[in-house]
């Protein structure tokens, strides 16, 4: 009930907040946009020079890489940055705040404030640079992300699983029991299922055994969906095995468990630290919540999980084919903050910039199920642009500097010295 009061509020509230009333907001003219830009990172991989980028209305309608003297004035000119495609982040919590008890989990908040709260956590996603995003664990997620797609608020354009199917040990259900549990979640807006294999790299047990995994799995696919399985150890190829689409988080797996998992052409969706990172930085916020340790002493254990996470991306790396995505687990206190996982990625684990780039892009776009749509600058696909102060191949911390952010052909940001605006 709390959360259709809070979404509720969200729509009354944006149909009639200033926010939506913004151009940045509504749906793009049928006009053409042109950009130019002196250095592009494509989303697969090529680095392009002296490009202009054309839009027509939401999409790319060409990229032309040869200069053309009588060619009219780009609309923005974002020569001298780094142009690239709007990231994607597989798994983020947008539902997901500190309430006005300053605690985890929005205590406090009355149904209005949560959905101004949670239109801010898009927002700020979004003016980061990410402009697809699968959010996965709150039926919240379903109206907001409909307000987003009709144009009625800013944010990133969102996937979501509603509600996740929690791995309980026999409780969980009967085979069929699951079948209808993920026929329910896509009559209710699903755009994929997450399941819950077992618990963390603390508590590895698998929660959900074999065959209802299979079962999962199997509806999944014959329902046109994709899985999402919060999976460690064992439970990393007990997904493989059943045919699931992506595997969160990994840790605990062996070589040969990933060895699968590229045989299989699953995904891999790790995280390098910003999660950790943000529990640590917020513990205060965190600590006795739902979930998390109800002393701060309880969270030094954390501080021993980053290695554990870096050494695992590390020996991921180094398995042939395996296709690793980009995702955050952004929530409460790291939302807004979500490149900083590029950093972790490339200075402590190793990963080539170029990799890390592609991974929020084109392979991001293919694990979604979307490259015909984003991921890449190419014609025919959405204009999804962002521009970066500084070469991220070089400097992998230029991912923090977001100047440009164009969703749809719609521009959001324009905070480029020397762009000229539309």
């Amino acid at each position: 009930m709390r959360i259709g009061r809070i979404f509720l509020s969200i729509l009354i509230i944006l149909n009639a907040s200033a926010i939506s009333k913004q151009p940045s907001a509504q749906t793009p003219a049928q006009k053409r946009i042109v950009i130019a830009a002196s250095t592009v990172l494509d989303g697969r991989g090529r680095v392009l020079h002296d490009v202009r980028i054309v839009i027509n209305g939401s999409k790319i309608v060409a990229v032309e890489t040869k200069a053309d003297p009588k060619a009219a004035p780009a609309d923005y000119d974002l020569r001298g940055l780094t142009v690239l495609p709007g990231w994607i982040d597989a798994h983020v919590h947008l539902a997901w705040s500190f309430g006005k008890d300053g605690k985890n989990a929005s205590g406090g908040w009355i149904a209005e404030e949560a959905a101004y709260q949670t239109a801010s956590n898009a927002w700020v996603t979004l003016m980061a640079g990410f402009t697809t995003v699968q959010s996965v664990g709150s039926p919240a997620d379903v109206p907001l992300r409909d307000a987003i797609a009709q144009g009625k608020l800013p944010g990133p354009r969102i996937l979501t699983a509603v509600e996740p199917l929690m791995g309980r040990g026999e409780q969980t259900g009967t085979p069929e029991e699951i079948r209808a549990f993920v026929r329910k979640q896509k009559m209710a807006g699903a755009d994929l299922i997450k399941n819950l294999a077992n618990g963390g790299p603390r508590r590895p047990a698998m929660t959900l055994s074999q065959k209802p995994i299979n079962a999962a799995c199997d509806e999944v696919k014959k329902k046109g969906l994709r899985t999402l399985v919060h999976a460690y150890k064992d439970a990393v190829r007990a997904a493989t095995l059943a045919g699931c689409t992506q595997i969160e988080h990994g840790v605990l797996a062996t070589d040969d468990d990933l060895k699968l998992m590229a045989a299989k052409g699953a995904f891999l969706d790790p995280q390098a630290g910003l999660v950790w990172e943000n529990y640590l930085m917020n513990k205060e916020k965190f600590v006795g919540t739902p979930g998390y340790p109800n002393s701060l002493a309880g969270f030094a254990t954390m501080e021993k999980l980053i290695p554990m996470y870096h050494e695992f991306i590390q020996r991921a790396l180094r398995i042939p084919g395996l296709k690793i995505v980009f995702g955050t687990d952004a929530l409460a206190g790291s939302h807004g903050r979500n490149a900083e996982e590029f950093i972790d990625r490339v200075r402590d684990c190793g990963m080539d910039p170029m990799a890390a780039m592609v991974s929020a892009n084109s392979l991001g776009a293919e694990a979604l199920g979307m490259s015909n749509q984003i991921g890449a600058i190419a014609p025919g696909l959405q204009a999804d642009i962002i521009a970066l102060e500084g070469d991220p191949l070089k400097d992998i911390t230029a991912v923090r500097r977001v100047v440009f952010v164009m969703k749809g052909g719609v521009v959001y940001k324009n905070g480029a010295r020397g762009a000229i605006p539309a």
